[in-house]
């Protein structure tokens, strides 16, 4: 039996080798056109010798079926891997943590000083005017628009120093106070504005801001869990993070732990004059309980910044106080106040033993904890892992910053409660990052 053959031009001589290709012109199946073949064929009518040639196209048609299956199979994978191709390409869901599917990276793909290049590179060679994305490169140095250039102009964007102008790259007035300040504080506010404008890198910044960042393997949970970057990109966005922060001054590395610079919170969430601070979504009497000493300064602490917060978040403040429990058991006051509260507040200065007391039956049923600090040695070492709220009392507007930073926490509890409380099962799930 003779090998299969390619198909070639019709001719008179051809058409029994074509009618057994695996494309039929009249539509029929492989097998009956095969068998229509070795009909048709002509063959000579002298008995014995007629017998063979009626069997050999049946063995052709076999040989001929086997390779059609063959090049379909072939066709079909070339296919899928073209599909898979095609939607890696439109940047379908990255599968996450035991299957969970998040999308794609939003945020810059280059630090923020990087991401100034191309802008600085249109002003100092086209006097700041417009240009074309294609002008933009050349001005940069490039030879033609790639792709890694296309991917540093949203950065670009991403950050707010370029936008589109008529098919144009048009600098912003943030780009040029970083690239061209004309005061001192000019570049320093354009490169935190740039920060807390990028996506995915405000929202961790901000989600932060004022306290010392988690150990590394727990803010990596916290990146992929929470804020729902892809966990391919953890590493590549960590990196962009870290060194955009420090090239807008928004951390303090002098500590034990870094933490993160409280830019501008006594202004950007204290509401407009005459309107009052948003509440949240909370069914009426809804509580938070309070933990904290009551006496000293520490004490005042609950009228002046923690029911405050509490009101502002929309929730009713209780403590465990003569004026609220002025009868029964105490114990059994607490207890009720714990378990019946939405979210709780622990005022952990001083290491009190009754505040941590009460923590723990807080931490037994699982509720919603804000843990809070003056100092970072007054927080018990098996709950540093825990995010906490550190309150510098030499800052003149700490008192202001610590109510807003405690009522966006609550909200944030009430919103995920999840996220605050304490769990002996929560162990390091992806230290390898």
């Amino acid at each position: 039996m003779t090998e299969p053959h390619e198909p070639r031009e019709s001719s008179p001589k051809s058409e029994v080798v074509e009618s057994a290709e695996p494309h039929v012109g009249d539509g029929r199946p492989i097998g009956e056109a095969a068998q229509a073949t070795s009909k048709d064929a002509p063959v000579e009518q002298t008995g014995a010798k007629a017998a063979p040639k009626r069997a050999a196209a049946p063995k052709k048609a076999t040989a001929k079926k086997t390779t059609a299956k063959k090049v379909t199979a072939k066709k079909v994978t070339a296919k899928k891997t073209m599909a898979k191709k095609t939607t890696a390409k439109k940047g379908a869901p990255t599968a996450g943590v035991a299957g969970k599917f998040v999308p794609p990276a939003k945020f810059p793909r280059h630090a923020v000083e990087r991401a100034l290049r191309i802008p600085r590179a249109i002003y100092e060679q086209n006097g700041g005017r417009p240009a074309t994305p294609r002008e933009a490169v050349a001005f940069a140095g490039g030879t033609s628009l790639t792709g890694a250039y296309e991917l540093e102009i949203s950065s670009s964007k991403k950050y707010g120093f370029l936008e589109s102008e008529s098919g144009r790259l048009a600098l912003t007035d943030r780009a040029r106070k970083a690239i061209a300040p004309q005061s001192e504080n000019d570049r320093l506010g354009a490169l935190r504005d740039a920060v807390l404008a990028a996506p995915d890198i405000s929202t961790v910044y901000n989600y932060y801001r004022g306290e010392n960042l988690p150990d590394r393997p727990f803010l990596v949970n916290a990146l992929v869990d929470r804020f729902n970057i892809p966990s391919d990109k953890v590493t590549e966005f960590l990196e962009i993070f870290e060194e955009s922060i420090k090239s807008a001054k928004l951390i303090d590395e002098t500590g034990e732990r870094p933490k993160l610079i409280d830019a501008g919170r006594d202004d950007a969430h204290k509401p407009p004059a005459g309107v009052a601070a948003p509440r949240a979504a909370v069914a009426a009497g809804t509580t938070c309980f309070v933990m904290q000493p009551f006496s000293g300064a520490l004490g005042g602490y609950y009228e002046s910044i923690y029911k405050p917060a509490i009101e502002q978040a929309g929730l009713t403040a209780i403590r465990a106080d003569d004026d609220i429990f002025a009868t029964g058991k105490v114990i059994d006051q607490i207890w009720r106040g714990i378990r019946g509260a939405r979210v709780l507040v622990a005022e952990l200065t001083t290491k009190n033993p009754n505040v941590f007391y009460e923590l723990g039956l807080a931490h037994a049923l699982q509720k919603p904890v804000i843990l809070i600090s003056s100092n970072q040695d007054d927080v018990p070492f098996d709950l540093r892992h825990i995010r906490v709220i550190l309150y510098d009392q030499t800052d003149p507007w700490w008192g202001a910053k610590l109510v807003d930073k405690v009522a966006d926490n609550i909200r944030s509890a009430i919103s995920d409660p999840e996220d605050e409380i304490f769990r002996l099962d929560r162990g390091i799930s992806r230290s390898e990052y």
